[in-house]
C-alpha cells in the first residue's frame, strides 16, 4: 500500500500572460505612502520568483507571486474599510505573553 494519493488535484490555471503588468498598474494606482510599500514589496518577491524560475526552469514561483498579490490588492479595500471603521481589534491575545 501506497503513502501517495492516487488522485493529485488539479493546479490552478495559470495567470494570463500580461497579469503582472496589469498587477503593477493597479500597485501604481495606489495612494502614495501604500504604492511605495507595495511596489517595492512587489518587485522584492517577483525578483525571487524570477530568480527561482530561472533555475528550476519551472513558472510556479511567479505564478503564486501573481496569485498571492492579487489577493492582496482584491482584500485592500475591505481592510481599509475594517480599519476606518473603527472595528475593535483588541480581543486577539498578546502574543508577548504567549
Amino acid at each position: 500500500m501506497s503513502a501517495q494519493p492516487e488522485h493529485l488535484p488539479a493546479p490552478p490555471p495559470a495567470p494570463a500572460p500580461r497579469a503582472a503588468a496589469r498587477l503593477l498598474t493597479r500597485i501604481r494606482s495606489q495612494e502614495e505612502d501604500r504604492r511605495t510599500r507595495w511596489l517595492q514589496a512587489f518587485e522584492r518577491d517577483w525578483a525571487k520568483a524570477l530568480d527561482d524560475s530561472r533555475q528550476t526552469y519551472d513558472l510556479t514561483p511567479l505564478h503564486e507571486v501573481v496569485r498571492a498579490w492579487q489577493v492582496r490588492l482584491d482584500s485592500a479595500p475591505a481592510v481599509d474599510a475594517f480599519v476606518a471603521g473603527g472595528m475593535d481589534d483588541e480581543d486577539g491575545i498578546d502574543l508577548d505573553r504567549l
